[in-house]
């Protein structure tokens, strides 16, 4: 009769654990539609994703703070949600995979939107339209377009449209790959490498402070960004394509933009 009780003992517990683990799937996977929202406004503040290492979009001052168009352009959005900001800098190239494992609420970071990652998330409407470009040195005379690529050692940033431009390219020597854009613009003034494939804002800002570096050839892609949410968050989504939307009819996103651009 112990043994029986014991037996059932066990069961009841197995069900329980079984049930916790699949109502936490749940919530993971695609039921916190509004338990994400209801988070956000009972903590009064919004955890955001980004890699603060490409300026001017994200990146840090002297002072260490996280500042930059995105930045901005978030406050903006939190203004209008009535909440704070609450930023997370992390890698570029495990960004999805950490919203997904909810370490922040949404992604901000000068993310190109693809269609390879809309399998994976659900983006705003488009917040920016940016494009990969060429960038070598100001002596280099090697290269003058894509075509010149052929045969040359290319730095990208890990996991960026950059990347996946110059991964679909015939006869590149060898793509060497960075965890941050900074560090591909380094190895292209140590000499690692003839060129870098990367976005004409983040691109142009670099130039502005190392003249030594120019960008050739015409743009490779025309891209936009997009602000990037767990698929069940389509509420989350709505309100911050409608802040977004009163920033631009107001004046305020295009302040933003000229600040940072202009």
């Amino acid at each position: 009769m112990l043994r029986k009780k014991g037996y059932l003992l066990i069961l009841a517990l197995i069900f329980v654990f079984s049930i916790s683990t699949i109502a936490g799937a749940w919530w993971i996977f695609g039921g916190n539609e509004q338990a994400t929202w209801d988070k956000i406004e009972e903590e009064g503040k919004i955890v955001v994703g980004m890699d603060a290492a490409y300026k001017p979009f994200e990146f840090q001052d002297e002072n260490g703070e996280i500042v930059g168009f995105d930045v901005d352009v978030l406050k903006a959005i939190a203004d209008k949600l009535g909440i704070d900001l609450d930023l997370q800098n992390t890698s570029f190239d495990g960004i999805i995979p950490g919203l997904q494992a909810n370490k922040y609420d949404l992604i901000m970071s000068a993310m190109t939107i693809t269609e390879d990652r809309k399998k994976a998330v659900n983006f705003s409407d488009p917040y920016f339209d940016a494009s990969q470009v060429i960038a070598v040195m100001e002596d280099s005379n090697d290269i003058k377009s894509v075509d010149d690529l052929q045969g040359k050692v290319i730095a990208v940033q890990l996991g960026t449209t950059g990347d996946l431009e110059v991964s679909e390219m015939e006869g590149i020597k060898e793509i060497k790959r960075f965890d941050t854009i900074p560090e591909a613009f380094i190895a292209l003034q140590n000499g690692q490498v003839a060129a870098v494939v990367n976005d004409l804002p983040v691109t142009k800002a670099y130039i502005k402070e190392h003249p030594e570096v120019k960008i050739v050839g015409e743009a490779l892609t025309v891209e936009q960004y997009g602000i990037a949410f767990r698929k069940a968050d389509t509420e989350l989504m709505e309100k911050v394509n409608e802040a977004l939307a009163k920033l631009k009819q107001e004046g305020t996103y295009d302040k933003i933009y000229a600040k940072w651009f202009e």
